[in-house]
């Protein structure tokens, strides 16, 4: 039929997060949690048949004995995993970002999070991940969660990072959400003096003329951003906030104040109720005014699509992330 829209495929929505050319590592996630259980021998997987999805498939085949496919049935996954975690198990939960934070919110907030309870909510496809839409993209579970007390929020940024994560949310005791990034991740930070503590933020690099305070996939765009900017002359520093919360604040006062830069806070999530926010909150109770901006997901329902498309059209891709840094200079 003439003037007929080219099908999307299914590549192209769920696309890897690596520009061409980077390093990726496999299953990161999965990997680091078999790792972890060959000593731990409390570790449990559990999942709301995304096993496949989340990259639990590949604890479920080294530890069939210690994984439990929950079917689609979110709540039960939360509340079964609470009751896991009452036993003195601790379970590695996964499902999309969305589910937990929007069907399972009642069931995290009640089951786990108000008990304490040792629960570990590994959860894929945050922000804009993928290309299904708005009932696939976890554009505000941050905001979500971050209102929910007791709950520790991870972002990681690359395959180096999360695996680095994973052994570190175990050893802290009480209910973790971790964003994730699943299948063929980008490996970046390897390449940084970079190790994970968790509640730390990590200076990657330094500029004189921007600080860019960034989580997850948009420390590696910021870092892709900083090196294009050295050919413009712009100095941009780059500052790693995996911890969502609690937020590292002394780490962020301590370079937020550095007089002569404008402070960039850029996340993949929606511009309300995230790090940006977060972060705005801290610098204005210590009454630090440097020029400050946001990069992230506007407050909308998004597009499906081919994810390189949707992240140069929202403003999350390397060239759009350097081109309003620049547009802000």
């Amino acid at each position: 039929m003439s003037g007929a829209k080219p099908k999307l495929t299914t590549s192209a929505m769920i696309a890897s997060l690596a520009a061409e050319g980077h390093r990726t590592s496999g299953a990161p996630f999965g990997h680091a949690l078999v790792a972890l259980a060959q000593t731990r021998l409390d570790i449990v997987g559990m999942t709301a048949d995304l096993a496949k999805y989340t990259d639990l498939h590949v604890f479920a085949a080294a530890y069939p004995d210690r994984f439990y496919q929950m079917g689609m049935a979110e709540q039960l996954l939360m509340g079964a995993a609470a009751g896991m975690a009452r036993e003195g198990l601790v379970p590695f939960v996964t499902t999309y970002a969305v589910f937990a934070a929007r069907r399972a919110y009642d069931f995290v907030c009640l089951a786990i999070a108000e008990e304490k309870l040792d629960v570990k909510i590994c959860c894929a496809l945050p922000g804009l991940t993928s290309g299904y839409g708005p009932s696939h993209q976890a554009t505000e579970d941050i905001a979500i969660f971050r209102g929910m007390p007791n709950l520790v929020i991870v972002d990681p940024c690359d395959a180096f990072d999360i695996a680095q994560a994973v052994p570190a949310i175990a050893a802290y005791k009480g209910p973790v959400y971790m964003r994730l990034l699943r299948g063929q991740v980008p490996l970046l930070l390897d390449e940084y003096d970079y190790r994970f503590e968790l509640g730390r933020a990590k200076l990657l690099r330094d500029g004189a003329d921007v600080l860019v305070i960034s989580s997850g996939l948009m420390t590696m765009r910021a870092l892709e951003a900083a090196k294009r900017l050295e050919a413009d002359r712009v100095g941009v520093a780059v500052l790693h906030t995996p911890t969502i919360k609690p937020l590292d604040e002394a780490t962020i006062l301590e370079h937020a104040a550095k007089p002569g830069r404008i402070v960039v806070v850029a996340e993949n999530h929606s511009v309300n109720g995230g790090l940006g926010e977060a972060v705005a909150a801290l610098l204005l109770r210590n009454r630090i005014a440097p020029p400050f901006h946001q990069i992230g997901l506007p407050d909308a329902f998004l597009a499906a699509g081919a994810l390189p498309t949707l992240h140069d059209r929202y403003g999350i891709s390397t060239t759009a992330v350097a081109e309003r840094i620049k547009s802000w200079l």
